[in-house]
């Protein structure tokens, strides 16, 4: 059984658009509508109104909001336009790389982003680029000075390995550290083991600089590192966006004399035993993708894994169902041409989508000018009464009928814009979906399975084994004919005749 998709909601209007009428209270309510539309659950609402937009990312319901994706409790953020969200492009990079990294979506209804839907997906394509490109801006100018400075054997940042530590810009042993160090590579002389090493100095009491227990990990480290036997080594890596570790080429490395802790010769042997284990335990390759792996659900609801045996197939054992795996890619390669192709004309259904979407927008064009006259005649009418220009029931004779129908256009405003907000999203995604699937049938034998997959993961929310038919669920946008609050993807069921089931 599917989830519902549970979002939050982003609320940052300014002093200044609030008194033009802009209101927090219009903007949620059009939010509302747009998940109302999706079939999404909304959880909450975050209010920064009257917040400044140059640094938003320390307000208590900014981090509020952050907390709340990384544990889980909403897996959407939806805001009127981005500007909205953060003014500042480092926060606004670093938000899009936090919901990334959480597989949380921004849904922006000013600039038509949707990070669930296909389009919306490259919208988090170009600003990770974008992310990426600063940061590479900065690294390249602090990398500049980086290998300048190691040959000069200066600090390059950063706290010396365990056993050393800088003393008026010296690389010097730590006396406390150094036989700790030592004994590191005593102990894996003797077990050839890291996780033993680890082990057998938490029992002796001794812990890392940070109070941490050592582990397999850290032990590996020290023990590659050459530092030990008197040789330091600098600019030889570097962090990733992750915080990684990332090893640069060897040409980079840069290395300086140090005192050593251990001789070289011992060094040497540990070093070659990591060698060896290495080498024996090395992966021959990773193993393959099944093409549709990870979307086959059997209609009792549990997912099918593939069994990997001579002819792989997807099975569920306690309804009996199987199914081989290449058996079900060429009935799904089947099925493409006449889902992607035969069913929808592209060309007449964009078409229609956008007449819909410029007479949506014409509509709220015309209301939002209406709105704004309104606005205009109340503010007059109010600084007549208020000169003595004009008395007490002449006020309310023209005032009242104006003041109605400027509640209601202001009740019908939000419902209309996200109408517009929603067909225009739908529009994009089903653009990028049914041109990449123009030509699909044709070019699919020729595809790499890469590229296959990467189709299967755009175009597939889920595929439904039964025992007499195959319901296929294909995330392409319905018929112009369909309401705009129905969902997206319209599951067609294949009636299964001889075809190449396998029973237990």
């Amino acid at each position: 059984m599917e989830h519902k998709k549970i979002v939050g909601i982003w609320l940052r209007v300014s002093t200044e658009d609030q008194a033009q009428g802009d209101s927090p209270e219009h903007h949620e309510k059009r939010a509302r509508l747009y998940a109302e539309a999706k079939g999404w659950d909304v959880q909450t609402v975050y209010h920064l109104e009257g917040v400044s937009g140059k640094a938003v990312i320390e307000h208590p319901e900014a981090k509020k909001m952050l907390n709340d994706i990384k544990q889980g409790k909403i897996t959407g953020l939806i805001f009127s336009k981005l500007a909205r969200l953060a003014r500042n492009t480092r926060e606004l990079l670093e938000f899009s790389d936090i919901f990334r990294e959480q597989g949380a979506d921004l849904i922006s209804l000013g600039e038509n982003i949707d990070t669930s839907s296909p389009a919306g997906r490259l919208f988090f394509t170009i600003i990770a680029a974008m992310s990426q490109w600063e940061r590479e801006e900065i690294a390249s100018r602090v990398s500049a000075s980086v290998p300048i400075r190691a040959k000069l054997g200066k600090q390059l940042g950063g706290q010396a390995p365990y056993g050393y530590q800088w003393v008026d810009k010296k690389f010097v042993i730590d006396e406390k550290e150094a036989p700790i160090r030592k004994l590191i590579f005593e102990l894996f002389l003797k077990y050839k083991r890291k996780k033993t090493v680890a082990k057998e100095l938490q029992k002796m009491g001794y812990r890392m600089r940070s109070g941490a227990v050592f582990s397999d990990t850290t032990i590996q480290r020290l023990l590659r590192d050459p530092s030990a036997k008197g040789m330091r080594r600098a600019n030889y890596s570097s962090l990733d966006s992750k915080g990684k570790i990332v090893y640069k080429p060897e040409s980079d490395w840069v290395f300086q004399p140090c005192p050593a802790i251990v001789e070289a010769e011992l060094w040497d042997d540990c070093n070659r035993i990591l060698d060896e284990q290495e080498k024996k335990n090395k992966r021959v390759g990773p193993r393959a993708v099944h093409l549709l792996s990870g979307f086959v659900r059997c209609t009792c609801g549990k997912r099918m894994y593939v069994a990997h045996t001579a002819n792989p197939i997807y099975a569920c054992q306690p309804c009996k169902i199987r199914i081989a795996a290449k058996d079900l890619d060429e009935i799904y390669f089947d099925q493409l041409k006449e889902f992607l192709m035969t069913e929808i004309d592209v060309t007449e259904y964009l078409s229609k989508t956008n007449e819909e979407i410029q007479s949506k927008e014409s509509l709220l064009a015309v209301i939002t000018t209406e709105a704004s006259k309104l606005r205009k005649e109340k503010t007059e009418l109010i600084n007549l009464r208020l000169h003595g220009e004009m008395n007490k029931d002449s006020f309310a004779e023209h005032f009242k009928p104006l003041e109605e129908r400027l509640m209601q256009i202001d009740a019908q405003l939000p419902e209309l814009q996200a109408e517009v907000d929603f067909l225009k999203i739908q529009h994009l995604s089903s653009d990028v979906v049914l041109q990449e699937a123009k030509d699909l049938y044709t070019r699919w034998p020729t595809l790499s399975f890469e590229a296959k997959r990467g189709i299967v993961e755009t175009i597939t929310t889920s595929i439904t084994i039964g025992k007499e038919d195959i319901s296929f669920k294909l995330a392409y946008m319905p018929t112009h004919s369909q309401n705009v609050g129905n969902s997206q993807q319209n599951p067609r069921v294949l009636r299964i005749g001889a075809l190449p089931f396998l029973t237990l």
